[in-house]
């Protein structure tokens, strides 16, 4: 039995609407502590924490405002088809996308002592990405907006589109979870010239671990590649919940950022250690 576009569509605004209701609290948690820590001087952090719940929340608004709409004027099973209004809302998905890989590119910077040359192959295949993307939408309303899935003509451009970012995800996760391992390894010698070993929340914990590299954010975008390439109509679900998930994973790594915990205070410790072990 197939399942309709409209029935996934639903079942993914239904998710949406949970998660959304997840981000609100860590949106307010996390603005909280940056301003308790005075962090909002941290204008990066606070920048992409403000756009990403904007953009996080225009889409859920978008969303909503067409399954009402759809409801009250329109056949349920008009619900799946394209419109010019769902043109907007399936942008911010991407747009949401970016503005998470921007933000753990930038932390990638940081803990890599800010080489840039480390984030520039991440950085053109995240914008890469968002630049075969854009045009999927206009596409999609042009060709055949009833369509339970993504048209076959159009299927290797939202490929290449969703493929892009996970290589941004792949090669800048696995490079904070190896800046992350050999942190907390090194030894380090204080001003009497022995030996410590610096604790490292995130070394010992493999939940840690999983947030500071955004390893959510990886995972759910690998599942959506998949469901977009063997064209299964469940991807209508993931990309709808998989949006809130994006704005969760970036917002639990600026939770840790304002709390002190993250791997960036990690590195100015280490710095300072060493500089008063000289």
């Amino acid at each position: 039995m197939t399942v309709s576009i409209d029935t996934t569509q639903a079942v993914g605004l239904v998710c949406e609407a949970l998660l959304y209701g997840v981000y609100c609290v860590l949106f307010i948690i996390s603005v909280g502590i940056l301003i308790k820590r005075h962090q909002v001087s941290n204008r990066a952090v606070w920048v992409a924490n403000c756009l990403l719940f904007t953009t996080s929340t225009t889409h859920f608004a978008l969303m909503f405002n067409h399954f009402y709409t759809t409801l009250g004027n329109a056949p349920f099973s008009d619900f799946g088809n394209e419109t010019p209004a769902l043109i907007g809302a399936n942008l911010m998905i991407s747009v949401v996308d970016v503005i998470g890989d921007l933000l753990l590119l930038y932390r990638c910077w940081l803990i890599c002592g800010k080489n840039l040359y480390v984030i520039v192959l991440p950085l053109l295949t995240a914008l890469g990405g968002f630049g075969c993307i854009l045009p999927v939408p206009s596409l999609v309303l042009s060709i055949d907006p009833t369509s339970p899935v993504p048209p076959v003509k159009i299927v290797p451009l939202i490929i290449a589109g969703y493929a892009l970012p996970l290589c941004t995800n792949i090669m800048v996760t696995g490079l904070i979870a190896g800046r992350l391992w050999y942190i907390s390894r090194i030894p380090i010698v204080d001003e009497h010239g022995n030996i410590a070993i610096l604790k490292i929340a995130a070394g010992g914990r493999p939940m840690m671990f999983i947030i500071e590299s955004d390893a959510l954010y990886m995972v759910t975008q690998l599942i959506f590649v998949v469901l977009v390439a063997i064209r299964n109509p469940a991807e209508g679900v993931l990309s709808l919940a998989g949006t809130q998930v994006y704005g969760i994973a970036s917002t639990l790594i600026i939770i840790r950022v304002g709390l002190g915990i993250s791997s960036e205070q990690t590195m100015l410790t280490i710095t300072q250690m060493e500089f008063h072990s000289q």
